[in-house]
């Protein structure tokens, strides 16, 4: 890197920071400069947390959110609804929703939106997981009876919305999708709980 001489173990750290999204060159030069004068014992927290995070953090079995067992507390909550299914893009989309305090059905987590000029389809997401789990819950005599599909307000969202709707049309009672409280190409994890618990009060239908 230019400017300075720095330690290479300190270079390094800048270089793995920047490379975190919404972290810029500058500002990953002043998070490394802060850890350097955090006490020792600090920094060797913070290493640790993030390694066992990684070590110890896995996919829910059911709904694909993050969990450190083998399925998440929300699929472990026995007072969660569970004829009430939301489907989200990412978990950062569920953990906005669920800051709002006002759903309490569960989730599935796709992974991602269906993009067919990046080449996502859905074989690159957890769809099959979805229709399976929707199947599953028909078979067991207790089937899903409402669909929210909370894509994204982007092409790619609106797209993933209408396969679901396609797919799912004959497999529940009702699809609904949240209204729109969002400009065009924002993404729900960085919408405000208010927006968001308007937008899921105010869900419709969404027509075939």
């Amino acid at each position: 890197m230019s400017g300075a001489p720095l330690p290479r173990s300190l270079e390094r750290l800048i270089e793995a920071l920047s490379r975190l999204p919404g972290v810029g060159p500058r500002t990953a030069e002043r998070l490394a400069f802060h850890i350097l004068r955090t006490p020792l014992a600090d920094a060797q927290a913070l290493a640790g947390a993030i390694s066992t995070m990684r070590e110890q953090t896995r996919p829910c079995e059911i709904c694909g959110h993050v969990a450190d067992e083998v399925r998440c507390r929300i699929c472990t909550d026995d007072s969660r609804d569970a004829s009430l299914l939301c489907v989200v893009e990412e978990p950062l989309d569920l953990i906005a929703i669920e800051r709002t305090g006002a759903f309490r059905g569960r989730y599935h987590v796709l992974n991602g939106a269906l993009s067919p000029m990046s080449g996502v389809g859905p074989g690159e997401l957890r769809m099959r997981e979805l229709f399976e789990r929707v199947d599953a819950a028909a078979a067991a005599g207790s089937p899903i009876r409402e669909v929210i599909i909370a894509t994204n307000p982007s092409p790619e969202g609106d797209v993933t919305l209408l396969y679901l709707q396609e797919r799912l049309g004959t497999k529940v009672a009702s699809i609904t999708s949240m209204a729109r409280g969002l400009p065009f190409g924002a993404d729900l994890q960085y919408a405000d709980a208010v927006t968001i618990l308007r937008s899921l009060e105010e869900r419709r239908g969404v027509e075939s």
